[in-house]
This record gives structure tokens, C-alpha cells and sequence, in this order.
């Protein structure tokens, strides 16, 4: 039976894989729906070659720095049980690939595109996994520590703070040193309009991340031992909490709307397997709204333009994944139990604190460099033209054969 629970369990992984890898081009067409159209070529092309990059970065250095594992030995040995290791590597990066594919939708219609590359390759590399391995390796002592102060290690099943929220706040750091778009703000601090270019490309990456995070969330069980039903419902709970608490709070806009799903699924990743469903409903609806509130702070207030919104939805709905976790995961409310807020609360800290400290190191350094930012005429000419001197919708001489 050994041999088949083995190849079992690589054919569960594999697809949780292609689902989460599908869940790439949600990224995509979820930037494509939101940019101005002068920028759509430039964002399906970050996308792709962001994966490629993270690919590389992952197989040579990231994964080996997260679990210790390298892949320098004969096909033989990679072929042990089925090539569970292989296939898990593959799972893997498909979140560690999700960190530039974030940043990405903060960063939009005004970043250079090879510098962007690079950071992308030293995060996957070194800042992801150094933090992916503290958390799901145990690395460094540090959940021990956590476990023996607060009474549980730090918990976090698919990623609320692992992927989201380190994605997130590595993106409000290179925001942060990016500056707003040229025009974003007038100099009376009045915000200029930037609407979406498509409705229907903004809805279709929405729903193609949301069908792609049940492979995301029920798939990081890792085997079909393993696997739980809990799961699954959690993360439709939230899903739709999170919706009907944008639809609300957003006053129908469709940009919050189908941002709303994203924000549930984003804050229950986290205790997705310790809750109770009403549990996870809730925590979908605190995050649809923190969404929605947060988004128009962070671009009417504090004059932060970030995008696509990504610090509030990944951000701060993940950092509320975590910590929700340790509320809605007692016994207490309902959930399984063996968690901790304060743990909770203490490892999405220690999250946060990495990632800007990551953020903040690779941008700043690259932007003292090679330089971050898109010229001015660049910028106003579009990143399609400027970088890959070609429109999404090109006028072609009708003349031409």
C-alpha cells in the first residue's frame, strides 16, 4: 500500500499545484481589469516572467533555505516516492511565486521592469523562505520560543501571514519609496481619477483566484491523509462574507466587490482548519470591510497609491487572518483549540516586521542603484509602449496583407 499512498499522494499535491499555479493568471487579469489600458501589456508580462524568475530563485536557493532541501543529486534519488519532493517544491513555489505577483499590483503603471525582476529574485530566494522556514520548519527556534511563552507555537495553515501578509507589506514598502503616480494627486492634496480599464478582466481574475484558493487552502494538508472538508467550507464562509461585507461597505462599487472574496480567503488562510464555519464567516466579513475602509484610507487620506490595493487586501487582511486564527480557533468560539492570541498575535508581528524590513532593504537599495521608477515621459507614454513597444489593442494598417 506504500507505494500507492505515495503516488496518491503526489497526484493531491500536483493538482493543488495547477490550481494554485491557475490562480497566476488571476493575478493577471485582476491587474490587467484595474490598470489604465496604456499599461495591460506590461502587467500580463510582469506576471508570467515574475513565476519564471521565482522559479529559478526557489529551485536554486529558496527552497533550500526554507527546508533544507536542494535538488543537486541524481534523477534516481529525486524519483523517491514518486517524487513527493519534487512535486511539494512545485506546490511551494506557486505561494512563493504569489510574493512578486502581489507586489506587482501595488507597484502597477509605474515601476521599471528588470530592476523589478531582481527584487523579485532576491525575495523568493532569501526574504520569503528565510520567513516560510521560521513558521513551517520550525528554522531558528522560533516557534519553540513562541510555543514556550505563549502556550502554542505561531499557527498558520495556507498562509494568511506567510504568503499574504509578507506579501503585502513588502509591498507598501516599495510603494512607499516608488511615490504616487505622476497626476495621482493634485497640489492641493485632491486625488485625480484613475478608473479601471476593464470591468469583465477585473471580475474574470476575481473569480479565477477564488476558484484556484480551494486548491490554495484545502491542498496545504500536503496529503490525502491529511486533507479536510473543514477547510473547504471555511474558506467558502469567508469567501462569501467577504463579499457581501464589500458589496455593502462599498456601496456596490464593483471594485470592492470582487475584491471581497479575495479579502475573506486572504484572512482565512491562517485557521482555515481550526474553525468553526460561522467562525470563518465572521472573519470574512470583518475583512471585506477592513478592505473596503482601508483601500479608500490608504488613496484618499494618507495619499498611498498603491494600485490595486494590495497592502489593505494581503496586508492588513492578512495580518487580521492571523490573528483571528487565535481568537476563532479557541474551543471557546467554537473551533478546535491548541492555538493562542497572544502567539498568533506575536508571530504576525514578527511577519510584519520582516517583511518591511525586506521590503525596505531590497527596494531602497535597488532604487539607489539601478533606480526603481519609470521616467516621466515614460510613464505618460504607458509601460506598454515604453517597455515592450506594443499596445494592448494595437491599430493595425488595414492596408497591410
Amino acid at each position: 500500500m506504500e507505494p500507492l499512498q505515495a503516488g496518491t499522494d503526489v497526484l493531491f499535491l500536483l493538482i493543488g499545484a495547477v490550481m494554485v499555479l491557475a490562480m497566476h493568471a488571476g493575478f493577471a487579469f485582476l491587474e490587467v481589469g484595474t490598470v489604465r489600458a496604456k499599461n495591460q501589456v506590461n502587467a500580463l508580462s510582469k506576471i508570467l516572467s515574475d513565476f519564471s524568475i521565482s522559479t529559478i530563485a526557489y529551485f536554486f536557493i529558496g527552497f533550500l533555505v526554507a527546508y533544507g532541501v536542494n535538488f543537486f543529486q541524481d534523477a534516481n534519488a529525486l524519483q523517491d516516492k514518486n517524487g513527493y519532493e519534487l512535486v511539494k517544491f512545485f506546490f511551494l513555489l506557486t505561494f512563493a511565486a504569489a510574493i512578486p505577483a502581489i507586489i506587482s499590483g501595488g507597484i502597477a503603471e509605474r515601476a521599471r521592469f528588470y530592476p523589478q525582476l531582481l527584487a523579485s529574485f532576491v525575495i523568493v530566494s532569501l526574504i520569503y523562505p528565510f520567513f516560510e522556514g521560521i513558521v513551517w520548519n520550525g528554522n531558528l527556534g522560533v516557534q519553540g520560543l513562541i510555543e514556550q511563552g505563549f502556550g502554542a507555537p505561531f499557527h498558520d495553515f495556507a498562509g494568511s501571514i506567510v504568503v499574504h501578509a509578507m506579501g503585502g507589506w513588502i509591498a507598501l514598502a516599495a510603494v512607499l519609496l516608488l511615490g504616487p503616480r505622476s497626476g495621482r494627486y493634485r497640489h492641493d492634496g485632491s486625488m485625480t481619477g484613475h478608473p479601471p480599464s476593464s470591468i469583465p478582466f477585473l471580475s474574470l481574475g476575481a473569480w479565477t483566484l477564488t476558484v484556484g484558493w480551494f486548491g490554495f487552502n484545502v491542498m496545504s494538508a500536503q496529503s490525502v491523509e491529511a486533507v479536510s472538508g473543514l477547510v473547504a467550507v471555511n474558506s467558502l464562509m469567508a469567501m462569501v462574507g467577504g463579499v457581501l461585507a464589500a458589496l455593502v461597505v462599498g456601496k456596490n462599487d464593483p471594485g470592492f466587490l470582487h475584491n471581497g472574496p479575495l479579502a475573506g480567503l486572504v484572512a482565512v488562510c491562517a485557521g482555515s482548519d481550526l474553525m468553526h464555519p460561522l467562525g470563518a464567516l465572521v472573519v470574512g466579513v470583518v475583512a471585506g470591510a477592513l478592505f473596503v475602509v482601508t483601500f479608500t484610507l490608504t488613496q484618499n487620506k494618507w495619499k498611498i497609491d498603491d494600485v490595486l490595493g494590495v497592502w489593505p487586501l494581503h496586508g492588513l487582511c492578512g495580518l487580521w487572518g492571523g490573528i483571528a486564527a487565535g481568537i476563532f480557533g479557541l474551543e471557546a468560539l467554537g473551533g478546535m483549540g491548541g492555538v493562542s492570541f497572544i502567539a498568533q498575535l506575536a508571530g504576525s508581528l514578527l511577519g510584519v516586521v520582516i517583511a518591511l524590513a525586506g521590503g525596505f532593504t531590497v527596494y531602497g537599495i535597488i532604487k539607489l542603484t539601478l533606480g526603481l521608477r519609470l521616467s516621466e515621459e515614460q510613464e505618460y507614454q504607458g509601460a506598454d509602449l515604453s517597455i515592450h513597444r506594443i499596445t494592448a489593442e494595437p491599430d493595425y494598417n488595414r492596408g497591410e496583407v
